[in-house]
């Protein structure tokens, strides 16, 4: 009898925890439906800025330089990691829809964070482009040639596939047998793994490899391609201002990115001194704020996408 009823309590503790509940915000009680306009707000703007973006770059072959090429590569990114977690986040807001089974979870997880992870690899690419442009430019169209270029690609493709393949895999290979309750609005990795009983060292490790050998190691990248480019400019004296104008909006956008990114990671390291709801705040700015702010800034600062940004707008049979 005793065994019996063991076997129908593991039973019942193991299916219970193939299924999860968001509670992201729950401290706000009946006022959380209202989180619903702004992050409404914020994903129409990701939407429409970016696809505009997509839009005016794919259309004028004038705009099909490798490095309007590569703004429009971080706008597909842009536009498309905030369709793999706002729509159920704003359906739980609204209809209070908080459930999400284990697989979907992964699903998602690998999605958010793989698409994500080609935001700062996209930076990357633009440093080398900002590098040979500035730095070689009497060779800047051979070097971003395709068949050259793609020795700069593919070694970073397949490292993103590789390590969030790998991240998400050991994550599925947790036991949850504690509680289901996950306090965020989507299926982050770190939240996940909070609720898994047992060992979670080795997720804990390949968490932070992962972190150290993709935004921070792209972020170091930029950096040192930032200051040889600068070095460069400042001892040929030639061009400065045109390389700085060239330069600007991508420190503006890689400024903005690494402040969100820190922002999101401390709350994790820190977050006995924080309220949960800002450490989820801080989680989701740190996807959905760089999807509608870098389109902007691409297309005002970029003087060729905005001048046909402005033209589409204003000439009807643009």
């Amino acid at each position: 009898m005793l065994k019996r009823l063991y076997e129908e309590g593991r039973m019942e503790n193991v299916s219970s925890h193939q299924y999860f509940i968001f509670n992201g915000f729950n401290e706000l009680g009946a006022l959380r439906p209202v989180l619903f306009i702004p992050f409404f707000f914020m994903f129409v703007v990701s939407l429409s800025a970016n696809s505009l973006l997509l839009y005016v770059i794919i259309s004028q072959r004038s705009l099909h330089s490798p490095m309007c090429i590569l703004i429009a590569g971080m706008a597909f990114v842009d536009l498309s990691y905030p369709l793999f977690f706002v729509p159920h986040m704003l359906l739980n807001f609204l209809f209070d829809w908080r459930g999400i089974s284990l697989i979907g979870c992964l699903v998602q997880m690998h999605f958010i964070h793989f698409v994500a992870s080609f935001h700062s690899t996209s930076l990357v690419w633009m440093a080398i482009d900002r590098y040979f442009a500035i730095c070689t430019p009497l060779y800047y169209h051979e070097c971003m040639a395709l068949p050259r270029f793609l020795k700069f690609i593919i070694p970073l493709v397949v490292r993103n596939v590789l390590l969030f393949t790998l991240l998400v895999s050991l994550a599925g290979t947790l036991s949850f047998c504690a509680d289901n309750v996950m306090n965020h609005c989507f299926c982050e990795h770190m939240a996940l793994v909070e609720l898994a009983c047992g060992s979670t060292a080795i997720n804990n490790l390949i968490g932070l490899m992962t972190i150290f050998l993709n935004p921070v190691a792209d972020f170091i990248f930029i950096a040192v391609s930032y200051v040889v480019i600068f070095s460069s400019v400042l001892k040929s004296g030639k061009s400065s201002v045109k390389a700085l104008h060239t330069c600007i909006t991508h420190i503006v956008v890689i400024t903005v990115s690494l402040i969100v990114a820190l922002a999101a990671l401390l709350s994790y390291r820190i977050r006995n001194h924080l309220p949960e709801g800002i450490r989820v705040f801080f989680s989701i700015m740190y996807l959905l704020f760089p999807s509608c702010f870098n389109p902007m800034i691409y297309g005002i600062r970029t003087t060729e996408i905005r001048q046909h940004i402005i033209k589409m707008l204003t000439c009807p049979h643009y």
